[in-house]
């Protein structure tokens, strides 16, 4: 079960790192091109995601922090 769990967990964790290479990416190829990707427009998904933290206030801003941790290096 622990050999189970720890693939879960190294391909969810891959899976990840993949993900946020490829977002500068695209944010990359819409400023330069100004075409969506995949038929995503991600600057604007972006912007949206921001805006409803600064909408939510502290709760907001507690969100966002729980989210960051997601992403910070615990080595």
């Amino acid at each position: 079960m622990e050999k189970v769990i720890n693939y879960l967990t190294g391909f969810f964790g891959g899976l990840g790192k993949i993900m946020m290479a490829i977002l500068p990416v695209t944010i990359l190829w819409f400023v330069l091109t100004g075409g969506d990707v995949w038929g995503m427009d991600v600057v604007t998904n972006l912007t949206a995601l921001i805006n409803n933290f600064a909408a939510g206030g502290f709760t907001g801003l507690i969100v966002l922090v729980m989210i960051a941790t997601f992403f910070v290096g615990k080595e």
